[in-house]
């Protein structure tokens, strides 16, 4: 696979190591008009390309998804799109539209997807080893510097860690449990007191009837978190911690220790702990792999736009809850600096 990699940010020169290292994908070259980097042939837009490629994996900002979507399908190029899919409805359905009408795949960033010990806890789910699944409680809780919002987009409303963080967390559960029926919510700035939400909990409703809480914050040095327990993110110290337990009619599962309990016919009983062993993988990798496998035509996309529009619509909703709650109490929620459509700078 021939591919090219827009946006040079945190998470797309992730994607740049990750994929210069893999015999079977020739990254032909990198597309940023602020970030420079001498590894591949470098261009300041995807106008600029002139060059030939299978495939584009886009980094940038989501609210410049569409717009990058709709120039790379209009050059026939298969699309990896980092989460989420957009900034909104609206613009994912133009992520749709044109990778429709031309003819290209599509596969969105939600990389825990492929990472071995989510498959394996949707495995011990589908395979009935806790029953039906009946709750499930998550918390991500990580304190993020006050660098990380200073002088760029991050600074208003587009800097709450519902669109940023959250809708991994609601792709997950979706991958685990299904459609999602309902959302209830409530937020914070309490904290920093900035104009965006900071923290707050989020209840869903799924279409089977596990019901599902998330609890979240960046302002909070806490061991828990899906990237403080797997390690897999780099920037983010590795705790170990489980940070989701899921119950179900027969036991129960921690993650990602991947802990289960079962054996008890009622509270009565205590049920058994024994741990599920996995051998771990780079989810990165996997993802990337996979999209290869996609293109080539080896492969079904594990989630396209259209699904990875459902995640979006979930945590849309669930930022429109906790916003709601904070503007009743008068806060007021400051606009992003947005950077224009022309740039190209990397997304978290």
């Amino acid at each position: 696979m021939r591919l090219l990699i827009a946006g040079l940010g945190l998470i797309g020169a992730r994607h740049l190591r990750h994929a210069v290292a893999l015999p079977t994908i020739e990254v032909v070259g990198a597309i940023d008009p602020v970030v420079t980097q001498d590894e591949v042939p470098h261009f300041i837009s995807i106008d600029a390309v002139d060059l030939e490629a299978d495939a584009i994996l886009i980094a940038t900002p989501s609210h410049l998804h569409a717009d990058h979507a709709e120039a790379a399908a209009s050059r026939g190029w298969h699309m990896l799109i980092e989460k989420p899919v957009a900034h909104s409805l609206e613009a994912a359905d133009r992520i749709i539209a044109a990778a429709n009408q031309a003819g290209v795949e599509t596969l969105v960033g939600h990389h825990r997807r492929h990472h071995a010990r989510v498959r394996t806890l949707k495995g011990v789910i589908e395979a009935g080893d806790i029953g039906a699944p009946v709750l499930a409680s998550l918390i991500w809780a990580m304190k993020k510097p006050d660098t990380y919002f200073e002088g760029n987009w991050r600074s208003g409303v587009d800097g709450s860690p519902v669109l940023i963080n959250l809708v991994h967390e609601v792709d997950l559960l979706r991958f685990l449990f299904g459609d999602v029926k309902q959302v209830q919510g409530l937020g914070s700035n309490a904290q920093r007191g900035a104009a965006r939400v900071e923290s707050g909990a989020a209840l869903l409703e799924f279409e089977n009837g596990v019901a599902a809480t998330i609890a979240f914050a960046d302002t909070s040095p806490s061991p828990f978190g899906f990237e403080a327990g797997t390690g897999e993110n780099p920037n983010i110290a590795m705790t170990g911690q489980d940070y989701l337990h899921i119950t179900g009619t027969k036991g129960a599962v921690s993650f990602p220790s991947l802990t289960l309990w079962s054996g008890a016919a009622d509270w009565s009983e205590a049920p058994k702990e024994r741990l599920r062993e996995v051998t771990d993988n780079v989810p990165l990798d996997a993802q990337l792999l996979h999209f290869a496998d996609v293109v080539a035509g080896r492969a079904r996309t594990l989630i396209s736009a259209h699904e990875g529009r459902k995640s979006l619509e979930t945590t849309l909703e669930i930022e429109a809850c906790v916003t709601a709650g904070l503007r009743s109490r008068g806060t007021s929620l400051a606009a992003s600096a947005r950077p224009p459509a022309e740039t190209l700078l990397g997304s978290v």
